[in-house]
Parts: structure tokens; C-alpha cells; sequence
């Protein structure tokens, strides 16, 4: 499909994406400059942290490492073009300095994000292939996801479709754990997908999106019965920028709606990179080196308490041949049974004291990083089982306990690296800047029926702003795109001005087909690629 042009109600000097500014200019520089220092700390850091590896496979690192960052620059310049749609149409800025202003403001958002995000989405994935992440299998786990979330990306970015990355890498999980299931041995414990994860995060793409159409046409209605100045619902004049306090409303939401994509979007990213590292050079990045330095004391503190309540409900008679199997199975199945609160007690037993003989993390040896991360990791997905889905019914004060560890075992074993995020937010802002306009001129010109109004780009922005930023906290992934696509629909809708259904129709066959789409590409992807690793 040939490059969308331009609506044909502005002439080619007059059109919003034609203008320029030489201000612009100063950002480049200072761009390349932050750029050069990014990626030679991002290349010290790693350098640094591979010191403590046994062997490095570097073809194999720097290919999956350049392929997940290839993810953060598609998304960047997927998915960022809609926040910078509003503020350009409505001539608050240059095109050209917007696109730069936001990607500053993405490299931000990634800098100072939580990656709690990050985690909710991996949770996804089936247990077994995490734990086992650098073997055949874990490896074509992480490239098919990737490649399937990069093809589908680049396939509607090209048609001009404003559809969801988040969507897309929720199906490539999706697919992949299904794939796995599909290949399992018969009557192997296979875990597939973890639906009740998938089915939180599902619901959270599906709503916002409606959220963004219904709080957006309400906001604009309320604007325009408490602020009567018609200069805020009127459109762009010629190549004249709005009143001044108008522009620095439009501006100050196109920079939280960049900044909260970086923050939430750039986790993404990471947790596939964190995945890449674990498995390639798990001696390296299996365990946080780095956490606080009483953090063992409180490790220590945190599992006597638990083994005590657990205590409480093992029942008498009650035995496990082996405990790792046991609490293994219940964690593949979603299921609790007496057996597993003795095992589970058990299997922490046996690590704390593991871990118990270092003086910190560490100086844990690095031919037993790997198994200590992988107990750690699999006591943390069977504490799920009772904190979060109930599965063993505690009292508050034993609850408190479970709880209490949990966060310690996540201390140890989900954690981002500095450098990490900065090598995501590098590639997240430099994709902003490069594939923007096709994104851009279907929000801008064919979701309505006319030009986007000052009101209408604020109403739209300041929804999809605190709708993600809302969905950063909860540590759920929410798609930037449609958030704001159906925002600007509904400020459209609610100010009489009309939709071009023939976009709309567009944009909910991408909405539609982004899920399904991704998981069969991811599937087969999956199952080729085991034939490969």
C-alpha cells in the first residue's frame, strides 16, 4: 500500500506536516549528544556485568538483543505518532520539533519506570519455558515472540492502521504458549498459558480503549460548559498557532501522554531483554547482584516467618517424595492439594538455607546461579497460588507473611539493570522520530469528519495521559493507540463533527485482528523455530 497522503482540505504549504522550524535544529545536536553517552555507558555496563559470566555466546546475545530493541524501535514509532498527532494538527508545534520533543519525553518515561509492567506481561509465558529459558526451547520462545510482534507491527504500521503493540506482544505470548502445549509430550504436566493473568491483562486493553472514547467526548462536554472561550473549540487558522495558553495546555498533555507511553510501553522491552540475558549468560543475570545490602538478613527474616505459617496447615500424615516436583506440578496446573503446602515449605526450607551460607547475593558461586535463581523463581510463582488466586486460605497475620516473602523472592529474581532501561529508552525515542507520519495523518485527518480542534486534541490527550499513567501503577500494559485513536473518535462524536467510518472500520478490523493474527504467527513461529534450537 502507497504512503497515506495528506487530506486534501490543506494545500501543501498550509499543511500541518509541511512546517518546519529552525529551533528544531538545537534538538538534534543535543540528541546525538545523549544518544553517543547512552549507548557508551549502555556498552560499559554490559561489558561490566559480563565480566562475571562463564561463557558468553555473543552472535547469538547480540542477534536476540538487536531484535528486542528492533520491538522498542517499532513501537516507538508505531505507537508514539499518536501523541504527537494532536499537538501538530492543532499547530501547537512544529511537526518536526514535536516528534523530537516526544521521543524526549518517551526516553524519560523508560528511564524512570517501575518494570512492574514488564513482569505482569512475562507472567504470561508458561512457567517451564522461563525456568529453562536458555535450552532449544526458551530460545525459540524469545525469537518467536519477537519476530511475530515485530512482523504484525510492521505490517499495519505500513497499511497506517493505528493498532496495538501491546496487543501484539500479549498474542505472541499467547501463541508461543500455545504452541508449547501443542508440542508437548501426551500426558506431560505442560503449562500453557496462564489465563488468569492473560484474562487481567485482556480486560485491561479491552476497557481502555472504551475509556478513552467515553471519558474523552464526557471531558470535552464538561470543557465546554465551564470554559466558554470559543477560541479552545474552534480549529487552526491557516499556519497560525493557537493563543498561548491554549498551546501550553496541548503541549504540556502531548509531553505526560509521551511520557507515560515511555513508562509503560519501554517495560515491554525490557522484560524481553531480561529474558534474552537470563538465558545467554544466566551466570551474569540470573540473580541481582545488587540489591540492598541488608537485603539477605530480610531474605532470611522473611523465610523463617513464612516457613512457620505454612507450618500451620501442614497436615498430620501428610508426605512428598520430592518437594521440587511437587511444588512444580501445582504451579503447571493451577492446583493446591496438602502435599504442596509440606512441599512448598520444604522447597523454602532448602533454599534459604542454600542461600543462607553467602554473606550476600552476590557471592553466590556462578555455577549455582542458575538453579538458586530458578528455585527462587518457581517459590515465587507457587506464592501466586495463595496471595493472589487464594488457593490455601490463611489468616491476615500468616497472608502478611506469604506476602512479605514474595517481595523478597521478586527482589532477587525480577529486577532491570540501569542500563537496560537506557538502551530501551534510546531505542524507544530514535523510533519515534523516524516512521511517524503514516500513524499521524490517520489520526489526525481521517477519524473525524473535520479538523481536530483545540479542545478536542486536549480532551483526547489529558484521557489518554491519566488513563496510562493509571495502568503504569496497576502494573497492567494498555495500548497507547487506541487509547488515544478512540479518544479523538469520541471527542468527535460528542462534538457533532462526525467519523469517517471507513478509518473507524479499519481501526477495529486491527483491533479485531491483532490478537488472533499475532498468536498464529507466533505459533508457527514457535514450532519452526524448535526445529531450529
Amino acid at each position: 500500500m502507497a504512503d497515506i497522503a495528506p487530506s486534501q482540505v490543506h494545500s501543501d504549504e498550509s499543511h500541518p506536516l509541511h512546517s518546519s522550524n529552525s529551533a528544531s535544529k538545537w534538538f538534534l545536536p543535543l540528541f546525538a549528544l545523549v544518544l553517543v553517552c547512552g549507548l557508551g555507558y549502555v556498552a560499559y555496563a554490559l561489558a561490566r556485568d559480563l565480566t562475571t559470566a562463564v561463557a558468553v555466546p555473543w552472535i547469538l546475545l547480540g542477534l536476540a538483543l538487536l531484535i528486542a530493541l528492533g520491538f522498542e524501535f517499532v513501537n516507538g514509532f508505531h505507537d508514539t505518532a499518536n501523541a504527537v498527532a494532536t499537538v501538530i494538527y492543532t499547530r501547537s508545534m512544529p511537526a518536526e520539533f514535536a516528534v523530537i520533543w516526544s521521543g524526549f519525553f518517551n526516553f524519560l518515561g523508560v528511564l524512570t519506570s517501575s518494570g512492574a509492567v514488564a513482569f505482569g506481561i512475562l507472567a504470561l509465558l508458561p512457567v517451564e519455558l522461563i525456568l529453562q529459558v536458555g535450552s532449544g526451547s526458551g530460545l525459540a520462545m524469545v525469537f518467536a515472540l519477537l519476530i511475530a510482534a515485530i512482523v504484525w507491527n510492521l505490517g499495519t504500521w505500513y497499511l497506517g492502521l493505528p493498532s496495538s503493540s501491546s496487543h501484539t506482544l500479549v498474542g505472541s505470548i499467547i501463541g508461543v504458549g500455545l504452541a508449547n502445549q501443542f508440542l508437548a509430550p501426551a500426558g506431560t504436566a505442560t503449562s500453557g498459558v496462564d489465563w488468569s493473568q492473560a484474562t487481567n491483562i485482556g480486560l485491561s486493553l479491552l476497557i481502555s480503549p472504551l475509556i478513552g472514547f467515553g471519558l474523552s467526548a464526557v471531558l470535552l462536554l464538561v470543557m465546554k460548559l465551564l470554559v466558554r472561550n470559543k477560541a479552545l473549540y474552534a480549529e487552526p487558522k491557516g499556519n497560525q498557532p493557537p493563543p498561548l495558553w491554549i498551546r501550553a495546555i496541548l503541549i504540556f498533555t502531548c509531553t505526560g501522554v509521551s511520557f507515560a507511553h515511555g513508562s509503560n510501553d519501554g517495560q515491554k522491552g525490557m522484560g524481553l531483554i531480561m529474558l534474552i540475558l537470563i538465558g545467554l549468560v544466566p551466570t551474569a543475570f540470573a540473580l541481582n547482584r545488587t540489591p540492598d545490602v541488608n537485603y539477605l538478613e530480610a531474605y532470611k527474616s522473611a523465610s523463617a516467618q513464612v516457613e512457620t505459617a505454612l507450618g500451620k496447615y501442614v497436615k498430620p500424615g501428610v508426605t512428598v517424595a520430592d518437594y521440587k516436583v511437587e511444588v512444580s506440578n501445582a504451579v503447571k496446573n493451577k492446583t493446591w492439594t496438602d502435599a504442596t503446602t509440606l512441599a512448598l515449605q520444604q522447597y523454602i526450607h532448602q533454599t534459604s538455607a542454600e542461600v543462607a551460607g553467602f554473606p550476600t547475593l552476590e557471592a553466590v558461586p556462578t555455577n549455582l546461579v542458575g538453579n538458586v535463581r530458578n528455585d527462587i523463581y518457581l517459590i515465587g510463582e507457587a506464592l501466586k497460588l495463595i496471595d493472589k488466586q487464594k488457593l490455601l486460605p490463611m489468616d491476615a497475620g500468616d497472608l502478611s507473611a506469604v506476602t512479605n516473602y514474595h517481595k523478597a523472592v521478586d527482589n532477587a529474581t525480577k529486577f532491570i539493570p540501569l542500563w537496560v532501561k537506557v538502551a530501551v529508552a534510546i531505542a524507544l525515542g530514535l523510533g519515534t522520530m523516524v516512521g511517524w507520519k503514516r500513524i499521524v495523518v490517520t489520526v489526525g485527518e481521517k477519524i473525524g469528519k473535520t479538523h481536530l480542534t483545540y479542545g478536542q486534541g486536549a480532551a483526547a490527550e489529558v484521557v489518554a495521559m491519566v488513563t496510562i499513567a493509571s495502568a503504569d501503577h496497576l502494573g497492567l500494559p494498555v495500548s497507547t493507540t487506541h487509547v488515544l485513536s478512540s479518544g479523538v473518535a469520541g471527542t468527535m462524536a460528542a462534538n457533532g463533527s462526525g467519523l469517517q467510518w471507513s478509518t473507524v472500520r479499519n481501526m477495529l478490523m486491527a483491533w479485531v485482528l491483532t490478537l488472533p493474527a499475532s498468536i498464529a504467527i507466533a505459533f508457527v513461529l514457535f514450532v519452526i523455530m524448535r526445529q531450529v534450537f
